[in-house]
């Protein structure tokens, strides 16, 4: 999830073939049948490398193809994925209900906060409307004030004159 900013549904439908790990890419269908290409984290593929030796033997073709399946040998559905992560969460001690949406909003905020470029995040995310990226930016006012600071003509020569 994290690692790439896949929706629940993304997640669910992934197959064994989608992921390139040569290019570190995973191939994702979205909203609306898009796909698209997106990076896929170091250690989001070390877990999937650790996990195929450990997947249950697939009960159908459909299953074959699937990247992670349930203890039956059928593809992991969304509800499943959501209990699992919510269980993840209590284990770790979180003290909180942990929603895989909740990691694609992470993910959008973490590389708004690195690198405030909101076009990117855009088309990683795979929204047809910057408006709906928009959400994702609510970065606190600290942060903000640094990037001014650090980055702004204005803001650079009244601090050099004061």
């Amino acid at each position: 999830f994290y690692s790439s900013g896949l929706r629940l549904a993304e997640l669910h439908a992934v197959d064994l073939d989608d992921i390139d790990r040569g290019q570190r890419l995973i191939t994702v269908t979205g909203k609306g049948r898009k796909v698209r290409i997106v990076p896929v984290g170091r250690m989001a593929l070390a877990a999937i490398d650790a996990w195929l030796p450990l997947r249950p033997e697939p009960s159908n073709d459909e299953a074959r193809r699937a990247l992670f399946l349930s203890t039956r040998g059928t593809r992991l559905s969304p509800r499943s994925i959501q209990l699992r992560l919510r269980e993840l969460a209590r284990r770790r001690g979180l003290g909180r209900d942990v929603h895989p949406h909740m990691l694609r909003h992470s993910f959008a905020s973490h590389l708004l906060e690195s690198s405030a470029d909101l076009r990117a995040v855009q088309e990683l995310l795979g929204h047809s409307d910057i408006s709906t990226t928009q959400i994702y930016t609510h970065l606190d006012f600290q942060h903000l004030a640094k990037i001014y600071d650090a980055t702004h003509p204005r803001a650079r020569r009244r601090s050099q004159d004061d």
